[in-house]
């Protein structure tokens, strides 16, 4: 009898862990670039709440080639802010069908506690180095592929 509740209760952690684990990650885990303005970015996933609130913070640097992407479930007007930022960046959100639909270039850590709201819903936001939007030539509207 205490075999079969032992093995009851096993099968019913695993049950709730595995829903707790899949509720927490998107089916994009596997995205490892974005090709942005002819560019090719080498991205870090933020995907969990956890991963969205940490972003970039605490990073000493970010090169030319590289990005975080945040993932969200659903598209909305998602903010960014610059706690704990290091270094300048430009915040690009990207519309569900992966269009660009507003950009704020150079975010300045020493503008914190200032908030960066977009225009429009955006289901993705990307970051990347200060000042590559305007390298780029980068505008509204453009569109962005992801590498797998």
């Amino acid at each position: 009898m205490n075999k079969k509740i032992t093995f009851s209760f096993i099968i019913v952690l695993v049950f709730f862990i595995s829903i707790f684990y899949f509720s927490q990650k998107d089916s994009s885990v596997t995205i490892s670039g974005v090709k942005i303005a002819g560019q090719e970015i080498k991205v870090d996933l933020a995907i969990t709440k956890v991963e969205h609130s940490r972003g970039l913070s605490g990073r000493a640097e970010l090169q030319e080639d590289e990005g975080m992407l945040f993932v969200f479930d659903h598209p909305a007007q998602h903010p960014f802010w610059m706690k704990e930022m290091n270094f300048p960046i430009d915040i690009i959100w990207l519309s569900k069908d992966k269009k660009v639909v507003d950009i704020k270039k150079d975010a300045r850590p020493e503008l914190y506690p200032e908030i960066y709201t977009p225009s429009q819903e955006a289901k993705y936001v990307l970051e990347v180095v200060s000042g590559f939007s305007e390298k780029h030539n980068l505008k509204v509207g453009d569109k962005v592929k992801f590498s797998y």
